[in-house]
């Protein structure tokens, strides 16, 4: 009998073992099938089947597999069925929990929907299973700007900073503070410092997940994980004795910004005060230090002062009233956003910031340094006035005279009695500065004796500095006898001091407005960009128009305005069966249709998105006596419109097409590429692409700055503390938006081409080139910053290092630097990889 049954349970697995691989050989067919006839779910579905069922076909059909996930997931995401695409990855990631590729994709959802912390998690893991996964690898360095930002590498290598901390903190746990609140610990060196200087119970906070969990492992690497304890929470959540047991007597933090209020300190100091903290110290009482709660940094000195300015100018007014013959003259008022700022009830940031030291041109101070106001952080009351409190007006006399750019604001940081740390634009400090731009007056001159005027005020964790003017001299403001420039007088006298006050009547409710960001209001200061596409354009439509329309094509700038009035006058009747089509898919706000436009007998398209800006240019077109057909917006023309490269007409083909290359920051655009391939199946015979090649151009350099800028220099720095292995994890070998003019740096080669990017003839492209650079200067090779010289044909060329570029460059920071010798042959490997530039360097 014991026989008989193990025959029977033999046949009964030999059947089940049958109709296993009959189903599975059914799935594969049914999943093939779906994949022909596109249905993506269906098939996705028959092999997550056939995958747990034969998990050996897990290498024979991984591909299709990863095909088939892909098209589905984009199915999905096109649906807006999210949680149904998470679970797909997670699926496939239960299957092939260690496939870069689906590891990499899953990362890039995330990132579009924005979990960057998620996503980043996803590439890094794809990055250390395969090193070399260039898509990965992009994708990694790309979301690390994001999560881990750049200041924290130039902080943690100011090491008068770092020290000054410690002196501070180790001065109040030696007078009896021994417990220790972290608020925003970021890579927990402060949490460090409090015990090594002795405190007995250390807690620290941090929301962001990236950061906190490598404060977790920073903290563990310096072994100290059991005695600080690390959460993950904002310090308004914090809760005792939920998650810590009491009141603490210390809070260290640097939750400030280049504003100083801007990263929320006093909404987080008021919270630690009134639940976190022990009771402050009474004036005059003798107590010891372990009986109070006290806060570093003690208080902060706010200082400003107004300044002259061309870089801050250029990026923030537009300077000119014709822009490559395009009239802008009182058509419509271009502001940038912290002008919209000032004015909001939103919480927008009112400044932005620069090292003044680096700023291009330099500026120049055109009134003494004032203080703007003090701040105590050990006052409850105060810090809970300094919101409720009324704007107040401050007032500056000019001491030289010139032109009205910006108010310029830093602090001084004092710890405590005896520690103390400046921004200051002239102290060497890894600080920027804020920056109050001036716009929106009639007239930015200033002279000696004038005074600047502004209002300042406390709102939404900024501090505002806003209707910034000018009252002349003459009007009879008198600071002669003050010793204080903040004393403003009675109110009678403020009152009839602005009556002459220069305020911005300009914008008179008329006169539409249209918010910039900075970098397109020094795009539309950009006067060689315009007339080198005026000149390009204008030899592309010459070449493609028929005689009889030349007399109306503005060549030169020169043209007979009678013949184009006439012109336009004709083609208002009707659209012009000869014109010209010119689609402009250039980011952001661009004039160059409306140049286009006044070429000639053209059909202009403009792929600008938002309401304001398409507003601006209807303005900026009737001001120019544009017929409406001449000028349209490509996006209203469009049934899809994330296919913005396609025909004009069924039957019309484009004469030019203008695509955005090079970013603002200095790196080729994304899929530039691709797009250039659809571009050039778009175009008619003679038609163009601009721009029609890059030329990419470097040298090497050795700049202390620009390491110190990208990656913790060891552990001296951050005072024998092990953080730089875990920081530089998020390292990002390029640098962006850089102004090589006043980069820190010693040039140690004459600047080389490196490569050629073809829009027009693709058979010109290499992915990889090497080239040899000879060494002219003897020193280490730490960087390679690089640039670009744009060519819309072989006459005319842009070049982005140019003074007057609204381009900033990029540079690329090696791992380790290399000694050189003058006469030294150094061989760069150049890659090219979809947008992203790769530099190896070889003897």
């Amino acid at each position: 009998m014991p026989n008989s049954n193990a025959k029977l349970h033999s046949n009964h697995r030999g059947g089940r073992e049958a109709s296993r691989r009959e189903l599975v050989s059914r799935s594969l067919q049914s999943a093939q099938h779906c994949l022909e006839n596109q249905d993506f779910g269906t098939a996705y579905a028959h092999y997550l089947l056939v995958l747990n069922l034969a998990p050996e076909l897990k290498a024979t059909v991984k591909e299709t597999f990863q095909f088939t996930l892909f098209k589905w997931a984009e199915e999905l995401d096109s649906l807006a069925r999210i949680q149904d695409l998470f679970n797909c990855y997670e699926q496939a990631l239960e299957l092939y929990p260690n496939d870069e590729v689906i590891c990499n994709s899953m990362g890039e959802h995330l990132f579009r929907m924005g979990f960057r912390d998620e996503a980043a998690g996803y590439f890094h893991k794809a990055v250390k299973l395969n090193p070399d996964f260039a898509d990965a690898r992009e994708n990694f360095y790309r979301v690390a700007n994001w999560l881990v930002e750049r200041w924290h590498f130039i902080m943690l290598n100011d090491a008068k900073r770092n020290l000054t901390y410690l002196r501070a903190i180790e001065s109040a746990v030696r007078s009896g503070s021994k417990s220790v609140l972290d608020i925003g610990t970021g890579t927990g060196i402060l949490s460090m410092f409090a015990k090594k200087a002795g405190a007995s119970f250390v807690y620290a906070c941090e929301l962001s997940k990236t950061m906190y969990e490598l404060a977790r492992d920073v903290v563990a690497a310096n072994n100290m994980e059991r005695e600080i304890k690390l959460l993950h929470l904002k310090s308004l959540d914090i809760e005792i004795p939920k998650h810590i047991p009491e009141r603490v007597s210390l809070v260290v933090t640097e939750t400030v910004d280049a504003g100083l209020f801007g990263e929320g300190i006093v909404e987080s100091l008021i919270h630690a005060w009134e639940h976190l903290l022990l009771q402050p110290k009474p004036k005059n009482q003798d107590i010891g230090a372990g009986d109070y709660g006290r806060v570093i940094p003690a208080s902060a000195t706010i200082f400003g002062m107004a300044v002259e300015c061309k870089e801050i100018r250029r990026h923030h007014r537009v300077g000119m009233q014709e822009v490559a013959g395009v009239c802008l003259s009182d058509s419509v008022q271009f502001f940038s956003p912290t002008y919209a700022a000032a004015g909001s009830e939103d919480t927008v940031e009112p400044y932005t910031t620069e090292k003044l030291s680096r700023i291009p041109g330099g500026y120049r101070a055109l009134t003494e340094p004032c203080q703007v106001m003090t701040v105590d952080f050990n006052d409850l009351q105060e810090l809970k006035s300094l919101a409720a409190r009324k704007p107040w007006k401050l007032c500056l006399p000019v001491t030289e005279g010139g032109i009205l750019d910006a108010v310029v604001v830093w602090f001084v940081l004092q710890l405590d009695d005896e520690h103390s740390l400046s921004t200051s634009p002239s102290e060497e400090t890894c600080w920027e500065q804020a920056v109050y731009p001036v716009q929106g007056l009639l007239d930015y001159a200033v002279k000696t004796g004038d005074t600047v005027m502004m209002e300042v005020c406390c709102q939404d964790c900024y501090l505002k500095i806003q209707k910034i003017s000018s009252l002349p001299s003459e009007c009879g403001m008198d600071f002669s006898d003050r010793d204080d420039t903040l004393s403003l007088g009675n109110e009678a006298e403020l009152c009839n001091a602005l009556a002459g006050l220069q305020t911005s009547t300009k914008q008179d409710g008329s006169t539409p407005v249209c918010v910039l960001e900075s970098t397109e209001i020094a795009l539309l200061n950009d006067i060689a960009y315009h007339e080198c596409f005026k000149a390009a354009m204008s030899k592309v439509l010459l070449s493609l128009t028929p005689s009889k329309d030349l007399h109306s094509m503005d060549i030169d700038g020169h043209g007979s305005a009678i013949n184009l009035q006439e012109h336009q006058n004709n083609s208002s009747v009707g659209v012009d069966p000869d014109a010209l089509y010119i689609l402009d898919v250039s980011e952001g706000f661009s004039i160059l249709p409306i140049i286009a436009g006044k070429l000639g007998p053209v059909r202009a398209y403009s792929s600008v998105e938002k309401e304001q800006h398409q507003a601006a240019l209807h303005v900026i077109a009737e001001a120019n006596h544009f017929p409406k057909e001449t000028l349209e917006f490509w996006l209203s023309h469009l049934e899809e419109e994330s296919v913005v490269l396609q025909r004009p007409k069924s039957d019309k083909l484009w004469s030019i097409i203008i695509l955005d290359v090079i970013e603002t920051s200095g790196l080729i655009q994304q899929e530039v590429m691709e797009k250039a391939a659809i571009s050039r199946c778009l175009l008619h015979s003679g038609g163009k692409i601009f721009p029609q090649y890059v030329l990419v151009y470097g040298m090497l350099v050795e700049s202390e700055s620009l390491l110190l800028e990208s990656a913790v220099q060891g552990t001296e720095p951050t005072l024998g503390f092990n953080i730089a292995p875990f920081i530089n994890q998020f390292k990002v070998p390029v640098r962006v938006y850089l102004d090589l003019s006043t980069l820190p740096c010693v040039p140690l080669s004459k600047p080389a081409e490196l490569l050629r990017l073809d829009l027009m003839n693709p058979l010109l492209n290499s992915p990889s080139r090497e080239v040899k650079i000879q060494i002219c200067k003897s020193g280490r090779v730490t960087a390679i910053p690089f640039w670009y010289h744009i060519h819309l044909d072989e006459d005319h060329c842009l070049n982005t290092s140019d003074e007057s570029s609204h381009w900033k460059q990029a540079a690329v920071v090696l791992d380790e630097p290399i000694p050189v010798q003058v006469g030294d042959e150094l061989v760069l490997d150049v890659q090219h990889h979809k947008s992203n530039i790769s530099f190896t360097v070889k003897r």
